[in-house]
């Protein structure tokens, strides 16, 4: 059985990480993940995260890449993350409760879920 991809949105912007607190479901409430969701049918990855970001966020983002590798999520979705830039910042975010701009001696400070933690090594490689 294959997986159902769900894309993660690595917002890069004057050498920070943009990083996002759930405020559901409850499991999850309070930590911390990179903002996306759920490729549908017949959507690119691409399509997907610039869909996602703007319904969670009210912002248009570029993708810039693909970060390399995947992670798990449960038994049925992996997440994929791509890196991407948005020319203009007026957030209003939905479905969190908090964003946090971090820099690359930052990214520990928060509790972020597990299936973003793969990723930080590669981003923070990115950050100045």
């Amino acid at each position: 059985m294959s997986r159902r991809v769900v894309v993660g949105a690595a917002v890069l912007r004057e050498g920070r990480l943009l990083a996002c607190r759930r405020t559901t479901p409850a499991a999850a409430a309070g930590r911390w993940e990179l903002p996306g969701g759920k490729v549908e049918d017949g959507e690119t990855r691409d399509a997907a995260l610039v869909r996602e970001v703007a319904e969670e966020l009210g912002v248009d983002v570029s993708v810039t890449g693909w970060l390399e590798g995947s992670a798990p999520i449960a038994d049925t979705h992996e997440l994929r993350v791509a890196t991407c830039t948005v020319a203009v910042w007026t957030p209003y975010p939905v479905e969190h409760d908090r964003l946090r701009w971090l820099g690359a001696a930052d990214l520990d400070e928060v509790d972020w879920l597990e299936p973003d933690r793969p990723f930080l090594g590669e981003l923070k490689g990115l950050l100045p």
